[in-house]
């Protein structure tokens, strides 16, 4: 297969999709679309393996989602042993929400802190990348900046340490202090409705940069309010060559190569 795009962060196995995943699935293959199918907690990430297994253009990211720390027991033993099927290639998402919980307090953040570091544990022990979900309280970069610490942090220990912080809504100094620490960041096809992304993608390195779509969530601007697909990943390929104004296959070529390095692939075209 001819593999011209990644969308490295999707949720195939959801149920949105249990009637017509083979169809969407088939479709990515005509259009040279491979995807990373993440898991959410260990159920989805059991799903998402069995994807990747059955599907030559699919991978797999297993993890336990920080919304629900405290609430799913982080079985390290069942996530080390998916974590040993070949397709699967990074430990996530996991993370820090501050957004989601309708009462934030001390508790709650310490739950989902314990819960990374258990995630970060499994990554470097692992050698493999992490997926890393991060949403700050409304109007603040509080989320990040705890983010930033814990990683620095495990970074002294764990030099090798690397990942994606999936749809990235930080600013300029979040996005590079991430990049000092070796971490990308992707854009979401958000990016072709709203223009509150447009600096940061201006502005950081190609380089540092990685598509996804986050399916079934988010379409792009001409299916807005539908489920969404990982075949939306040609339009924020798309939309940030325009952003950027440079030349969309350059742009489609450097997204990839980025996929396949941070996520060891191997498929550029």
């Amino acid at each position: 297969m001819n593999i011209r795009y990644i969308d490295v962060h999707s949720h195939l196995q959801f149920e949105q999709y249990a009637h017509d995943d083979d169809t969407i699935i088939n479709q990515m293959q005509e259009q040279g679309i491979a995807g990373i199918v993440v898991g959410v907690d260990l159920a989805s990430s059991r799903k998402a393996v069995a994807l990747a297994e059955k599907y030559e253009h699919l991978y797999a990211a297993v993890g336990l989602h920080p919304n629900h720390a405290g609430q799913e027991f982080f079985d390290e033993a069942a996530y080390h042993a998916l974590v040993a099927h070949p397709k699967v290639v990074a430990i996530g998402e996991c993370g820090l929400d501050f957004f989601r919980p309708v009462e934030l307090n001390d508790e709650i953040k310490h739950a989902q802190k314990e819960l990374l570091q258990k995630h970060i544990v499994l990554a470097v022990s692992l050698n493999k990348p992490l997926i890393i979900h991060c949403r700050p309280t409304k109007g603040t970069q509080d989320a990040y900046h705890d983010l930033i610490e814990i990683l620095k942090e495990a970074k002294k220990e764990h030099p090798k340490l690397r990942g994606d912080i999936h749809f990235f809504v930080g600013g300029i100094k979040e996005a590079e202090a991430f990049f000092a620490l070796d971490f990308t960041v992707s854009f979401t096809a958000v990016i072709t409705f709203a223009r509150d992304y447009d600096e940061v993608i201006k502005a950081v390195p190609l380089s540092n940069i990685l598509s996804e779509t986050d399916a079934p969530y988010l379409a792009p601007a001409a299916r807005r309010g539908e489920r969404n697909d990982p075949l939306a990943v040609i339009d924020v390929a798309l939309k940030i060559a325009a952003i950027r104004g440079e030349d969309p296959e350059i742009v489609r070529k450097t997204l990839l190569g980025n996929a396949e390095r941070m996520f060891a692939l191997g498929h550029s075209a």
